[in-house]
């Protein structure tokens, strides 16, 4: 099968794309954006690999589910396009980015800034029907974001994970803790923030595990 994705993440998941659970994904898909309203636009769905080089990947940000609200969902995780209102999740990533590292919130919520430095911005399901959160959930979409996973684990060393909330926690059990640096809190959504992931300074803790491997921090 003919995907469109960044030419390193082709190799790298080429086994995945005659597989027959990913065949019926794509069918699925193409019915559904045929269908009705799905975010993100169909050439943003594959955004974060397209962003992200298998071999300039240097941290790895988990999400579950795009955003599922009107012109929200760019194809990166927790991000949104410029202009658009910063949903509260990421009001609350950048409240906890102001108190560890002092830096002042950005205006914008887009984050291609993080994914051009190395940060693979990656929902577990990468689209979603406007209006109805995970109505995209166990159709095939999670094998392939565990098969992109295990390659980072398993083919790159000295990566950082950041893992917020259970579900990411769960989809990150099997990362070689030797091999890579992993970062794990409450999710950053209103419901859970306050229950370990405001404090937690997973911006400096990364870049500390980066400059301490003699590479350069990532300018969040």
């Amino acid at each position: 099968m003919d995907v469109k994705i960044e030419a390193s993440w082709k190799r790298v998941l080429a086994e995945e794309w005659d597989k027959p659970y990913f065949r019926a994904l794509a069918e699925f898909v193409r019915s559904e954006y045929g269908r009705t309203v799905c975010y993100p636009p169909a050439g943003r769905i594959f955004a974060a690999f397209d962003a992200c080089p298998f071999e300039q990947v240097r941290v790895v940000i988990l999400g579950q589910d795009p955003y599922h609200g009107p012109g929200q969902a760019n194809g990166l995780s927790f991000s949104v396009n410029p202009g658009v209102e910063l949903p509260r999740s990421l009001k609350n990533i950048y409240a906890e980015l102001s108190s560890d590292l002092g830096v002042e919130p950005p205006q914008t919520g887009d984050l291609s800034r993080w994914a051009k430095q190395g940060v693979l911005l990656l929902n577990a399901t990468l689209t979603v029907e406007s209006g109805r959160a995970g109505s995209h959930q166990g159709r095939g979409w999670e094998e392939l974001t565990d098969a992109a996973v295990r390659h980072l684990n398993e083919r790159r060393e000295g990566l950082v994970f950041i893992l917020w909330g259970a579900y990411a926690q769960r989809k990150g059990e099997f990362i070689d803790r030797k091999r890579h640096c992993v970062i794990t809190s409450a999710h950053p959504s209103p419901l859970s923030a306050s229950r370990g992931f405001f404090g937690s300074r997973p911006f400096s803790r990364a870049n500390d595990y980066l400059t301490a491997r003699g590479q350069n921090p990532i300018e969040w």
